[in-house]
């Protein structure tokens, strides 16, 4: 049987990303495929390890995320919030560096819904005088 050292929930705008922990080599495995597949922008990938890099964790451990909802941009910062919360269930030293990089803070930030009466969220339509 495969243990999880530590499983973590991580959220950004609408994408939802669980990361489960194990004793490995650094594999990083999103939703069945490797990394560099899933995420195929380079930034995204590396936006996913920055938690690893900054508590010096990154072949220790494999990775499992599954993440659902959202655009690229949005996954990348789910699963780099909910590896932070990982990282921080294996080992409790590792919370200040994380904490500092402000990798365990959730993004509020979510689209502003569309009104009624207006094109968009804060665009109105053309105003005709006559």
């Amino acid at each position: 049987m495969i243990k999880n050292l530590g499983i973590g929930t991580g959220r950004r705008k609408t994408a939802v990303a669980r990361v489960f922990l194990r004793d490995g080599s650094g594999k990083v495995v999103v939703n069945g495929k490797d990394l560099p597949q899933y995420f195929v922008q380079g930034e995204h990938a590396m936006m996913v390890r920055q938690p690893l890099m900054v508590t010096a964790s990154e072949n220790k451990f494999d990775i499992l995320i599954t993440v659902e909802g959202g655009g690229p941009n949005g996954q990348a910062g789910a699963c780099r919030h909910g590896l932070a919360r990982a990282l921080c269930q294996v080992d409790q030293t590792n919370y200040t560096a994380l904490r500092t990089n402000g990798f365990l803070t959730r993004d509020s930030r979510m689209v502003e819904r569309k009104k009624y009466g207006q094109a968009g969220a804060r665009r109105r339509f053309q105003f005709s005088k006559r």
